[in-house]
């Protein structure tokens, strides 16, 4: 059996929420008005916290293109978010180039496989049986890429070091570019042009499948050098790609590479180093820390927009509490105390708020999701978020709704009834 108080408790605010909703009723476009704001304000974070949530797990998942145990050495840093100063040193550095790669490979003791590449246009992949379109990437590698990308061969073979020492054109393709451009047999022995040069098919990869509305499996690899002797190298900074033994040497393994660099690229003790080292669980990182910015960004841009509804949705309900000063003087007459009145006015604004809020909430998931839409990905409904959404909406018409809530209640109630 529910006690005597909490069923009278529960009877006035039912009672409470019912006044509020017939208010609200009775001054449509008042209310548009007035919860508007706190619309705008909550919209504003689902629908960037939505949008975040649909494409982190497959950015996340496009950053992890290293295979296990494995770092990248780069002249530039995989995701740059730099000040303009600190971009202007990086682009002072020089190049990491194909000597300093093979003196790397020799030095490096810790490491079970350490693959060269680099990255030329996309171009035009054409064979006997069809053409592409011209945006089919290709890369320029060596033997021991193929580890650390995780590119597994499904037919023929990889790219070998008498490939690179003597610059053959062969090349690798991905499984979709395969598939394409021989669409009714294996593709290894074919001849392709890429680019208008003739090559031998000599293997195919393993599908990967799609990303954020691309296809992980639509490139070609070569010989890095058949690629530098084709395209030139002069403006082309090599990417080291350094895969550990096993987890345990991981540590020591990027410790014995940046120290071998250092001294491969002259770098003087005390000085930075002129290269980046990255690593899957780096890049994720620096993306999360990204995304950190943005969301607090976000929420200083809502606090202001929720702020701003706050101001008003006060202003509005004193605003009310004058207009119904004659209706709480007749409630104060027959028995309302001043708690019946406060919590009247609160609920009220709360109301405002919780209706504009939730109004938000579902334009921001449809919003959001307009994302997963387009990249084709799987939409997202981030509960914690619409959570404290609401709750943010509720602490807004609790606190801009108590000081209209308090002058009401404590109107004379003989004055009230004179109130014309």
């Amino acid at each position: 059996m529910i006690p005597k108080p909490l069923t009278i408790l529960l009877a006035e605010l039912r009672e409470s929420f019912h006044m509020a909703l017939s208010a609200v009723a009775a001054h449509k476009l008042r209310s548009v008005l007035t919860l508007l704001g706190v619309l705008v304000g909550v919209f504003s974070i689902i629908v960037v916290m939505t949008a975040l949530r649909v494409m982190q797990g497959t950015i996340e998942a496009e950053l992890s293109t290293l295979g296990d145990q494995t770092f990248m050495v780069r002249k530039f840093p995989t995701l740059m978010f730099t000040r303009p100063q600190g971009m202007e040193k990086i682009r002072q550095r020089k190049n990491i180039t194909l000597q300093e790669g093979r003196r790397l490979i020799e030095g490096a003791t810790l490491a079970r496989a350490v693959g060269i590449e680099t990255s030329f246009w996309a171009g035009q992949v054409e064979t006997r049986y069809r053409r592409t379109s011209p945006n089919v990437n290709l890369y320029g590698e060596t033997p021991g890429s193929f580890p650390a990308h995780n590119w597994i061969v499904q037919d023929g073979r990889g790219l070998a070091d008498a490939d690179v020492e003597g610059a053959r054109d062969v090349c690798v393709l991905g499984n979709t570019l395969a598939r394409t451009i021989f669409p009714a047999g294996s593709a290894v022995g074919e001849r392709v042009k890429i680019n208008g040069l003739n090559y031998t098919v000599v293997g195919v990869l393993q599908p990967k499948g799609g990303s954020l509305g691309g296809d992980q499996d639509k490139f070609a690899v070569i010989p890095i050098t058949t690629g530098l002797g084709r395209f030139g190298y002069t403006w082309r900074s090599m990417t080291i790609l350094v895969q550990a033994r096993d987890r345990a040497s991981y540590d020591a393994c990027v410790e014995e590479v940046r120290g071998l660099l250092r001294i491969i690229r002259r770098v003087p003790p005390g000085e930075p180093d002129s290269f980046e080292i990255a690593s899957n669980d780096t890049m994720i990182a620096q993306f999360n820390a990204f995304t950190l910015t943005v969301r607090i960004g976000v929420a200083v841009i809502s606090s202001i927009a929720l702020l701003a509804a706050g101001i008003g949705i006060m202003n509005i309900m004193l605003v009310s509490v004058t207009e119904r000063t004659r209706e709480i003087g007749i409630r104060r007459a027959v028995g309302a105390k001043k708690r019946n009145i406060m919590t009247q006015f609160i609920i009220e604004a709360v109301v405002l708020c919780e209706i504009g809020g939730v109004i938000g909430v579902l334009c921001g998931i449809l919003g959001g999701n307009s994302t997963a839409y387009f990249f084709k990905l799987d939409p997202v409904i981030p509960l914690d978020w619409i959570g404290l959404g609401l709750l943010i909406c509720s602490v807004v018409g609790v606190v801009f709704g108590t000081y209209p809530a308090f002058k009401a209640a404590n109107l004379d109630p003989i004055e009230s009834l004179r109130y014309e």
